[in-house]
């Protein structure tokens, strides 16, 4: 999937790409056409840097909902002649899951979409996994043989037809059909369910891997081959360690730890941080000064995972230094570090937005040791970051902070949260956004009345708008 192109976060399509509630709020206000070209730009073009963290296909689905839009760009899009070439799920994979909350919503035209394409699209699975949630046992039958038929009856196609049984999201479809009286499409179920369940089991039966008896030194040279062949293995090589090693080989793992080959010195160094062994963290020091990459990462990685108070401490001597121990020293502080070390944190967080933009990878840390330390001189840089990140994930940890440390938040940035894509960034602002807005008032009686609604966020609303609450 290509990197998405994201617009300046001051026009209608960068907001709405961003998934942030003034998207919604500015959409709702311009011209329509120029509304919903925007929006399906979004929803043909995925906007989302990591799909697995980011939400917005609930977003989508409500603007849609709200500006009465018309579905024919995402019908051309889903049925153009890509989709029998493109096999990435991510080039339609957000049309159908907005379709899917259409069709909760009410909206036919989504659902008879959404059947057309599971009979006849490429990323079939997805629409069939969108309906198994929402249509109807009698619809759900009807699309038995259209899907089966995507499978030829000879060996090749009955293992792929096992697989798509084996790996389906959700299995209602598959359980109906199952149920069919008809033998080409009942028994062919049942036999690809009997063989996904066997490949399992041959699975399970024989693992790759470790195996009881190894030594530590056959777990150093696992480790190293897994090294060689670009897959770091130290993490589980350091818990099969933490098995089979006893006292009498911890020189071997010191040696290992300071001068051994990659993958060994990866998994003795997380081993060592693990059991709290005193030399952890002059060795960890030791590897950041490595020319290999792996290790300077994988140094990086054990540091930041340690908890000991002789961590913290260490964290202090290193958070000034100019290099990824010192970044990383700055994330240790941000998480576990003190009052005290509140001047650390932003400066940290000025010089990570400074070099690497609001998106830099080093900043979730930091946004949350902002807000867990209370640090107010840092609002105008999570304001900042709020305003600009691509992520909505990041966004929303920028939101938690600033409820912590921007006495404005309630009545600025809260109130356009209470639309904002992200469940969690909503709930922070049912919680937080001051009613005196109607809008306000207006939305909280939204989103508590919304089936599609999260849980967590309807609680959150209750609590402002329940009997017990404070009249609004």
């Amino acid at each position: 999937m290509f990197e998405p192109v994201i617009a300046p976060s001051g026009t209608l399509l960068g907001l709405l790409q961003r998934g942030r509630g003034d998207g919604t709020l500015h959409a709702l206000t311009a011209p329509r056409h120029e509304a919903l070209a925007a929006l399906d730009q979004c929803v043909l073009s995925d906007p989302r840097h990591d799909w697995q963290v980011e939400n917005r296909s609930l977003y989508y689905a409500r603007l849609y909902l709200d500006l009465h839009g018309e579905l024919g760009e995402i019908e051309r899009h889903l049925f153009a002649p890509e989709d029998l070439l493109d096999t990435d799920e991510s080039r339609t994979g957000l049309a159908l899951a907005v379709l899917g909350h259409l069709a909760s919503y009410g909206r036919r035209d989504a659902l008879e979409l959404l059947r057309r394409y599971a009979a006849f699209g490429g990323n079939w699975a997805w629409a069939l996994d969108e309906l198994a949630l929402r249509d109807d046992d009698a619809s759900l039958r009807a699309l038995a043989e259209p899907v089966l038929a995507r499978f030829p009856a000879d060996a090749e196609g009955s293992a792929e037809l096992a697989a798509a049984v084996r790996d389906a999201f959700e299995p209602r479809p598959w359980r109906l059909w199952a149920d069919d009286p008809r033998p080409h499409v009942g028994a062919r179920v049942r036999a690809a369910q009997e063989t996904g369940a066997f490949d399992r089991w041959q699975r399970q039966l024989r693992p790759s891997g470790p195996r009881p008896g190894w030594s530590v030194r056959a777990v150093f040279d696992w480790a190293d081959e897994g090294s060689e062949r670009g897959a770091a293995r130290y993490v589980p090589a350091a818990r099969c360690l933490a098995a089979v090693a006893g006292p009498e080989d911890r020189p071997e793992i010191l040696a290992a730890a300071r001068a051994g080959t990659d993958g060994a010195r990866c998994t003795a160094l997380r081993h060592l941080a693990d059991t709290h062994d005193p030399q952890a963290l002059d060795l960890v020091e030791a590897a950041v000064d490595s020319p290999s990459r792996t290790v300077v990462d994988a140094a990086v990685d054990v540091f930041e995972r340690m908890r000991s108070v002789a961590a913290v401490e260490r964290a202090r001597q290193w958070a000034g230094r100019p290099d990824a121990l010192g970044a990383a020293a700055a994330r240790v502080l941000a998480c576990r570090g003190g009052t005290r070390d509140r001047d650390a944190v932003l400066a940290a967080l000025r010089d990570s937005v400074r070099a690497d933009g609001p998106d830099g990878p080093t900043l979730w840390q930091l946004v949350d040791g902002a807000g867990r330390l209370g640090i107010a001189c840092a609002a105008p840089v999570l304001r900042h970051i709020y305003r600009e990140t691509a992520s909505s994930h990041l966004r929303g940890h920028a939101a938690r902070a600033l409820a912590a440390t921007d006495a404005s938040f309630a009545s600025g940035f809260a109130v356009e949260c209470l639309w904002d894509c992200e469940e969690s960034t909503r709930e922070v602002a049912a919680r937080h956004a001051e009613t005196g807005d109607s809008r306000v008032v207006e939305q909280l009686r939204r989103l508590a009345a919304d089936p599609a609604e999260e849980a967590e966020v309807q609680t959150a609303v209750r609590s402002r708008i329940g009997p017990d609450a404070p009249a609004v």
